[in-house]
C-alpha cells in the first residue's frame, strides 16, 4: 500500500503521528493509498523550517523569484499528462477536466511571473520642502493555504504562486482526499529552484488546521471549502491576529430570459451543472427560467440532455463526468435528492439508481433534474455539490433577480439574454460577487480577482489578480528628508505640507 507523508525542508518525510487517512479510487471504491495525518509537533516543525528559510527568499530580488515561476511552468508542461492522470485517479474527474484543473492553476503562476512589476510601490518626489514620500511592498513572512479536494492543483497554485512570488514562505495543508498532486507540486517547485524549506506540505485533518490557526508565526491564511469551516477559520484566524481570506459554499443561479437562445442556455446548463459531477463551487445548480412559456420550453430541452449524459470512469476521456470523490459524498448527494422528493419538488430525471458496469462499487451517480423547486426547499437553500440541477420558475425578471440576491450564498450567477439593457441592469443590481452574461461559469482570468459575497466569502481581499499581491504583502510608507544645512528648529505641531 502506497504511503503518502509530508514535504518539509525540501524532502519527503514520513508521518510520525501513527494516524492515517484513506485515499480512495473513486472508480472502484478501493483504498489506493494511505496519507499521514500530521500531529501538532509535525506542523510546528514545518513552520519552523519555513520561518528559517523565508528571510533569504525574501531578500532574493523579484526578478529571480520570477525565474523560479517560469522554470516551474516549464517543468509542469513536461509532465502535464501524468499529473492530470494522478489527479484524476484520486478525485474522480475525467482526464480532460483534470487537465483544465491544472491549466487554471498554471494561469495564476503565469500571472505571478510578473511579480517584479506587481510589487512595485509608489513614489512622490518633492512631496514637501526637501521631502520625498514613497511606499514599498514587503512579504508577510510565513503564510499558509488550506485547500479542498475538488481542485487539487488549481486551488493550491492559486494560493502558493502569488505568496511565493511575493517572497513569503508557504505551508500548504491540502485535502487528505487528494494529496498526491499537491505533494508533486512542491517537488517541482524545488526542482525549479525554490530554496529548501520555502514551500512545505503537511497533510492532516483538524489537528493540523488548528495548529496553523493558533501558531503566531503564521501571518496569513487562505482557505477554500465549506462555509461552516470557512467561518470557523476566518473567525479563529482573525482572533489570533492573522490576515485571513476564506471562500465557502455556493448556490449559483442561471437566469434564462424569454429572449435567450435556449439551445445555448441548455448547453451551458448541462456543462456547468453536471461537469465534474457538480463538485465545483462555481457549478450552476439552479436554473431560473422567466415565465411559464420559457420554463416549459427549457424543461423540454433539458430532460433528454440530462438523460443522455455519459457517466463513466475517470479513465474514460469521452465521459461527461466521472464518480464523486467518496462514498460519503455520494450518500450525501442521494440524501439531498430524497429530501427534494419528500418536500414536493418534481424529480424529472432520477440518477440515484445509476450503476456503472464493471465498477459497481464506484461512487457513480446519474444526473438528476428537479422542476417546481421553491425557495423554502432544502435542495434550494443548501449546497448539494453533486450532479443535481434544480429549476425554480420565476414569473418575471424582478423575481428572477431577487432569488440570487436574497440567497445566503453569493458566489456566482449568470444571465442568458439577447437584450443588452437587461444584462446591464442585471450586472448592476444582482448581489453576487461574480457575474456571467451569456457565460455560465464566470471564473475570472488570473489577472482579475476571484471571490464571492455573503457566506461564499469571508475577508476583504480575494484570490489571484491584484488582490492576491495585496493579501500576501504589507505596505511600508517612507517619508524621507535630508538636511539642507538650514536649521529649522523643533516642530511641536503635526507635520503638514502647507
Amino acid at each position: 500500500m502506497r504511503e503518502i507523508g509530508h514535504f518539509v525542508g525540501g524532502k519527503t518525510v514520513k508521518g510520525v503521528s501513527g494516524r492515517f487517512g484513506d485515499v480512495f479510487d473513486p472508480n472502484t471504491g478501493e483504498v489506493q493509498a494511505k496519507v499521514a495525518l500530521a500531529k501538532h509537533s509535525e506542523v510546528e516543525h514545518a513552520i519552523a523550517v519555513a520561518e528559517a528559510a523565508q528571510p533569504a527568499w525574501a531578500a532574493t530580488n523579484p526578478q529571480r523569484r520570477a525565474r523560479v515561476m517560469f522554470k516551474f511552468l516549464e517543468l509542469v508542461q513536461k509532465e502535464y499528462d501524468s499529473l492530470a492522470r494522478l489527479l484524476s485517479s484520486e478525485h474522480g474527474k475525467t482526464f480532460p477536466d483534470a487537465k483544465g484543473d491544472i491549466q487554471r492553476g498554471l494561469e495564476v503562476v503565469e500571472f505571478a511571473c510578473g511579480i517584479p512589476h506587481l510589487m512595485k510601490g509608489e513614489y512622490s518626489g518633492s512631496a514637501g520642502p526637501g521631502t520625498d514620500l514613497y511606499s514599498i511592498r514587503q512579504p508577510l513572512g510565513v503564510v499558509a493555504g488550506i485547500t479542498p479536494f475538488n481542485f487539487p492543483a488549481m486551488i493550491p497554485l492559486w494560493k502558493c504562486a502569488p505568496a511565493l512570488a511575493c517572497g513569503n514562505a508557504f505551508i500548504l495543508k491540502p485535502s487528505e482526499r487528494a494529496p498526491s498532486v499537491p505533494m508533486r507540486i512542491a517537488e517541482l517547485f524545488l526542482e525549479a529552484g525554490l530554496p529548501e524549506g520555502v514551500f512545505n506540505v503537511v497533510n492532516g485533518d483538524k489537528e493540523a488546521v488548528d495548529t496553523i490557526l493558533n501558531d503566531q508565526r503564521i501571518m496569513a491564511i487562505g482557505f477554500v471549502g465549506s462555509s461552516s469551516i470557512a467561518e470557523y477559520i476566518y473567525t479563529t484566524g482573525c482572533a489570533n491576529g492573522k490576515r485571513v481570506q476564506c471562500f465557502g459554499g455556493a448556490k449559483n443561479h442561471m437566469i434564462v430570459m424569454p429572449d435567450a437562445d435556449l439551445d445555448q442556455a441548455v448547453d451551458a446548463l448541462i456543462g456547468a451543472g453536471y461537469g465534474s459531477a457538480g463538485e465545483r463551487c462555481m457549478a450552476i445548480s439552479v436554473a431560473v427560467p422567466v415565465g411559464e412559456k420559457t420554463a416549459d420550453a427549457l424543461i423540454k430541452k433539458l430532460i433528454p440532455r440530462v438523460e443522455s449524459l455519459k457517466v463513466g470512469p475517470s479513465t474514460d476521456d469521452k465521459a461527461d463526468y466521472g464518480p464523486l470523490v467518496t462514498k460519503q459524498a455520494l450518500d450525501r448527494v442521494k440524501g439531498y435528492v430524497d429530501t427534494g422528493v419528500k418536500e414536493g419538488a418534481k424529480l424529472l430525471v432520477d440518477g440515484r439508481g445509476f450503476k456503472m458496469q464493471g465498477y459497481e462499487n464506484g461512487y457513480f451517480m446519474g444526473g438528476c433534474l428537479f422542476d417546481n423547486v421553491t425557495p423554502d426547499m432544502t435542495i434550494y437553500k443548501e449546497e448539494i455539490f453533486g450532479p443535481v440541477l434544480s429549476v425554480v420558475r420565476a414569473k418575471d425578471y424582478e423575481e428572477a433577480i431577487r432569488l440570487p440576491t436574497e440567497h445566503e450564498y453569493g458566489n456566482g450567477v449568470a444571465i442568458y439574454t439577447r437584450d443588452g439593457d437587461t444584462a446591464r441592469d442585471f450586472v448592476n443590481k444582482v448581489q453576487v460577487g461574480m457575474v456571467g452574461v451569456n457565460f455560465a461559469i464566470p471564473v475570472p482570468l488570473a489577472y482579475h480577482t476571484f471571490g464571492g459575497w455573503k457566506r461564499s466569502g469571508f475577508g476583504d481581499l480575494n484570490q489571484h489578480g491584484p488582490d492576491s499581491i495585496r493579501f500576501y504583502t504589507k505596505t511600508k510608507t517612507v517619508t524621507s528628508r535630508w538636511p539642507t544645512g538650514t536649521k529649522e528648529g523643533a516642530e511641536f505641531v503635526i507635520p503638514t505640507m502647507k
